[in-house]
């Protein structure tokens, strides 16, 4: 039971982080939402920060448990990107897609991208977060998984620009979509286009090659 309760004040308060802003909820905040008493919150978690250090390491999980599921790599950058060539395209496919429905339709992470959206302006260590997670972290992974297909290091970032530019960009777009089945359809589309561009191209530097 006390386990379900950490976790219950885990959510709610990334609720009221994605809505007011970590900086503009108060431990009283919290728990009036859970309708609990301060003293009875202060026995789960001692601080709002030990709250959102929870939060952060809950999100770690859920990544290396979705990279599991997926056989995605978790290697260092040469690494993962020799076995993310070597990786079937549907797979590479699948996760793109997970990625996306992770940060769009389950409600922990879909929150967890907000509150870090709303706070990178104001807050150094979550503005850092936001990059981690949501800007240079992932563009930087996908980089070093394209520096395999690439000439040099700045051609390996446009291309790592060209696939997650527009996944990025449709994060926003299906938060304020009406049919948000359309942006997933975009999506789609986009993921299609690139990973056959990039066939294509190994392809051709195949036959240089032979």
């Amino acid at each position: 039971m006390a386990g379900n309760t950490r976790e219950r004040i885990l959510e709610v308060s990334l609720e009221l982080f994605a809505q007011s802003g970590y900086l503009g909820t108060s431990m009283s905040d919290i728990a009036k939402q859970l309708g609990i008493t301060k003293g009875a919150l202060y026995k789960h978690y001692r601080s709002k920060q030990e709250i959102l250090d929870r939060i952060v390491e809950r999100m770690n999980e859920m990544d290396y448990a979705r990279a599991a599921e997926y056989e995605m790599p978790e290697t260092e950058p040469d690494g993962f990107a020799e076995a993310y060539l070597h990786t079937p395209v549907g797979k590479i496919r699948a996760y793109s897609e997970a990625q996306f429905d992770h940060w769009t339709k389950e409600p922990f992470a879909a929150n967890f991208r907000r509150m870090l959206t709303l706070e990178q302006y104001r807050e150094p260590k979550l503005a850092q977060l936001y990059q981690d997670y949501l800007a240079g972290g992932p563009l930087q992974y996908m980089a070093a998984i394209f520096r395999r297909l690439a000439d040099s290091d700045e051609a390996a970032m446009q291309l790592a620009l060209e696939f997650y530019g527009p996944m990025f960009l449709l994060y926003s777009v299906y938060d304020g979509a009406a049919q948000k089945e359309t942006v997933t359809d975009l999506l789609r589309q986009h993921i299609d286009r690139f990973i056959a561009r990039i066939e294509a191209e190994k392809s051709l530097t195949a036959e240089k090659t032979s």
